[in-house]
C-alpha cells in the first residue's frame, strides 16, 4: 500500500494491466486444475468478465446517480429534494435481491411494445439504483464540506452557478467523497453475485452450475472466492492509487 501512494500512476497502470490479463488469461491456469474445476476453465472465465461488466457499468451509473440525487436532496426545491429523500430512503430499506427480481418483473411491463430488456440489462439497472442510493449520501456529505467561502469567492469572481458547481463544488466534494465511493465499488463486485437470481450467468451462477453437475460444491465455491478475491484487490488496489493521486487524506 506505500508503494500504492508513493507511485500512484504506476499502481494504477499495474491494477488495470494485471485484471485484463487475469479476465483473459484465467482460464490458461485453471485448465490444468482437476475435475470440476478445468474442464470448467472457460466457464469461470466467462463469468468473471460478465461480473467486472456489470460492475463498471453500475459503478459508472451508480456515480452519476448518486450526484444527481445528492444535489438533489440539497435542493430548495422541497418536491425534488422529497423525491431524492424517499428514493434513498427505498433503496437503503429494501434488500438488494428483492431490487433486482422487482426490476427484472415490473420493468419490461412499462416498456413500449417492441422494446426488450435483457436479464443482463435489468440487473445492471437494478444495481445502478442501488449503489447510486448510497453514492448519494456520500456525495452530499461531500458537497458540505467544501467551504461556503469557496463558493461565495468564486460568485465574486462572476462565475456562473453551474461554473462555480463545475469547478469548484464538484472536484473538491469529489476528493471528500472518494473514500466512501471505493468502498461501495468494492462492495458492488460482491454484490454482483445476487444478478443470478435472475439467470444472470456470471461468476456465482458459473459456480451454481458446475457445482450441480459435478456434486463437488468445495473446489468450486474455494475457487469462486478465490476470484473474488483477485477482484476485489484488483479494484480496491485503482481506487487506492486514485485517492493517492487525488493526496486524498493528506495535508497540504
Amino acid at each position: 500500500m506505500n508503494w500504492t501512494r508513493e507511485h500512484p500512476g504506476w499502481a494504477m497502470f499495474a491494477a488495470m494491466i494485471g485484471l485484463l490479463l487475469f479476465l483473459w488469461g484465467m482460464a490458461l491456469p485453471l485448465a490444468a486444475a482437476p475435475a470440476p474445476i478445468g474442464p470448467a476453465a472457460e466457464q469461470f472465465a466467462d463469468g468473471a468478465r460478465i461480473t467486472v461488466g456489470l460492475t463498471l457499468i453500475a459503478g459508472s451509473a451508480g456515480v452519476l446517480i448518486g450526484i444527481l440525487a445528492g444535489l438533489g436532496k440539497l435542493s430548495r426545491f422541497w418536491p425534488l429534494r422529497w423525491l431524492c429523500d424517499s428514493y434513498v430512503w427505498l433503496i437503503r430499506g429494501t434488500p438488494l435481491l428483492l431490487q433486482i427480481l422487482f426490476v427484472w418483473l415490473a420493468l419490461p411491463t412499462i416498456m413500449p411494445e417492441g422494446v426488450e430488456l435483457s436479464d443482463f440489462a435489468c440487473a445492471a439497472i437494478a444495481l445502478s439504483l442501488n449503489i447510486g442510493a448510497y453514492n448519494t449520501e456520500c456525495v452530499r456529505a461531500g458537497i458540505l464540506a467544501v467551504p461556503h467561502g469557496q463558493v461565495e469567492a468564486a460568485r465574486a469572481l462572476g462565475l456562473t452557478p453551474l461554473q462555480t458547481f463545475m469547478d469548484v463544488i464538484l472536484p473538491q466534494s469529489m476528493r471528500v467523497a472518494l473514500p466512501a465511493l471505493a468502498n461501495n465499488l468494492a462492495s458492488l463486485v460482491k454484490d454482483s453475485s445476487l444478478a443470478y437470481a435472475i439467470s444472470v450467468v456470471e461468476l456465482t451462477m458459473v459456480g451454481y452450475r458446475v457445482q450441480a453437475e459435478s456434486y463437488q460444491p468445495i473446489p468450486v465455491f474455494v475457487t469462486i472466492a478465490a476470484i473474488y478475491l483477485i477482484l476485489t484487490t484488483a479494484f480496491t488496489t485503482l481506487t487506492a492509487a486514485l485517492e493517492a493521486q487525488l493526496d486524498v487524506g493528506q495535508k497540504r
